[in-house]
């Protein structure tokens, strides 16, 4: 019989659950708060079910000697070593999705509270004062909300928005057109956004495509009285930038749930009577705690009992017979859709993988998810080979997969080709020696090896070129480890592929986007 430690507070219906599904649970909800008794136990468990206030460290996992699993009820896993847990073979779960309505319902109530100024109004009328003529607020109703990500919490923050009788525009990289409709929402980019919206509110996760999404730039382009509510993530909005135009008055005010710098006991926004604050509240209801320990309970239980995998931040499902042969196919698939989430990184509305040659015989599951994960982590955060299929799924994005005996050329391909509405573009990669290259982009033959920095550029096949871009990195001091191009035909387009030694800075890779003959430059990272 299995045994499962709960080391934090949890519902006791997570308890109840365990014990209908045969396993012997201990629940100590404060064992977190003693990592040295903590650390004296967990030998005894195959997994253990925590919140925020149990520390799962080096030390806590490497005593955990019959440990299988660790499941987080919630979505934040900061609490767990998660490198120290994989290299042991130990799966983390979380539960990603059971806060979605409370976290949706507070970005609503801090709107309200905003618009209509209730904090400080309720200050005012307790103080003893009856400012009446003071807290002129508006209506929602007729209003434009402006979503910055329309996923799970943002396609419910719309739902509710329109109930209210707004209008709602929203800009995510992955919303389709399809879904936009299913929704009621219009589809709009970001500076269409910033420019219509009455109300921006932001759903993103933090990346570092939409880390300071609302900055000083992003102000200038919106309305005068623009009010900007964040219960999403701290450092999506620059917080100084926000300050100044409060002081402007361009910004009418705030409302924040969440901030650069946590717990934010000491913040300049702190003491204005424009900025609504609570300390990190979304997740906190009795509904959502409930959920989480719930949902957490089942996800252990299933994955002790039958194997099965759900919301793991670190392993897919694979069996051990397939690991060897999977692995070195996993990496080239992630790769590959890596490439093409960083250079096609909006309007996806389908992704192609293709499986050409022996590795057609192969389990293409964890390669599906490889490949999305890829994609997908170009703009999202947490997203990993278990949870890859249902972001995309969530997000209208088609999935295919194609199986054909022979692979022209080589003994095994993958191709990732993603679908938008300027057409479909294919990345395709095969294993030299075990390691992945890529072997074509679209009609472009040329075999280049993945590095850590490198850079694409779509170029006219002139001649000067490549003494042009090199002069402009020889001048950086940036490096070239290798130089990997190909081309339709002489005179017509060229890729280069360049790996360098280290990053290259936003300045040089303006430099680079400036040479007459490029048309497209981007730094990508693996």
């Amino acid at each position: 019989m299995p045994r499962v430690l709960i080391s934090d507070k949890l519902s006791e219906d997570a308890v109840k659950i365990f014990e209908s599904r045969g396993i012997d649970v201990t629940f100590e909800p404060g064992l977190g708060k003693d990592p040295e008794k903590l650390a004296s136990m967990i030998g005894d468990y195959d997994g253990l079910a925590i919140r925020s206030a149990t520390k799962a460290t080096a030390e806590i996992i490497s005593k955990g000697t019959n440990l299988k699993v660790i499941g987080r009820a919630g979505i934040g896993v900061d609490n767990i070593d998660i490198p120290t847990a994989t290299a042991a073979g130990i799966a983390v779960m979380n539960t990603p999705f059971g806060n979605m309505i409370t976290t949706a319902e507070h970005a609503i109530a801090m709107m309200m509270s905003l618009v209509r100024q209730i904090p400080e109004a309720n200050r005012s009328t307790q103080d003893g004062k009856w400012e009446k003529s003071r807290f002129m607020g508006q209506e929602l109703h007729g209003k434009t909300l402006g979503l910055i990500g329309c996923g799970n919490i943002g396609s419910i923050v719309a739902d509710r928005a329109q109930g209210l009788k707004m209008k709602v525009v929203a800009f995510d990289p992955f919303l389709t057109p399809e879904r936009a409709v299913d929704l009621g929402v219009e589809a709009v980019d970001l500076d269409t956004l910033l420019a219509r919206a009455d109300i921006i509110t932001l759903h993103s996760p933090l990346t570092d495509s939409t880390r300071n999404i609302i900055s000083a730039e992003a102000i200038a382009k919106t309305k005068p009285g623009i009010r900007i509510i964040n219960c999403a993530r701290g450092g999506l909005v620059d917080e100084a930038a926000l300050l100044d135009a409060l002081d402007r008055g361009h910004v009418a005010g705030a409302a924040l749930d969440v901030f650069e710098e946590e717990p934010a006991t000491n913040n300049p926004l702190f003491g204005r009577d424009d900025v609504v604050c609570t300390p990190h509240l979304g997740a906190a209801t009795k509904e959502a705690q409930e959920n989480v320990a719930i949902q957490i309970a089942e996800q252990i239980s299933d994955y002790l009992l039958l194997g099965a995998v759900t919301n793991a931040l670190n392993m897919a499902s694979v069996s051990a017979e397939e690991a060897p042969r999977l692995k070195p196919y996993i990496a080239l698939a992630e790769k590959l859709g890596s490439m093409a989430g960083q250079i096609v990184s909006e309007g996806i509305t389908g992704i192609d993988i293709t499986y050409a040659g022996s590795v057609s015989e192969l389990n293409p599951e964890p390669m599906n998810a490889a490949a999305l994960a890829g994609v997908l982590r170009a703009n999202l955060a947490d997203v990993n080979l278990v949870n890859a299929p249902s972001i995309a799924k969530d997000r209208g994005i088609k999935v295919k997969e194609t199986k054909a005996n022979m692979s022209r050329h080589y003994d095994a391909t993958i191709a990732v080709a993603i679908t938008t509405a300027d057409g479909t573009h294919e990345f395709v990669g095969a294993l030299f020696g075990g390691e992945p290259r890529m072997v074509r982009l679209g009609d472009i033959r040329l075999e280049a090896s993945f590095s850590p920095n490198m850079l694409f550029i779509r170029n006219e096949d002139t001649p000067g070129f490549i003494g042009a871009l090199g002069g402009i990195l020889s001048e950086a001091g940036i490096n070239i480890a290798t130089f990997h191009l190909g081309r339709t035909e002489a005179t017509q387009e060229a890729i280069a592929l360049v790996a360098a030694d280290g990053e290259v800075p936003g300045p040089v890779l303006e430099q680079i986007q400036g040479l007459s003959q490029v048309k497209a430059a981007l730094g990508l990272r693996f």
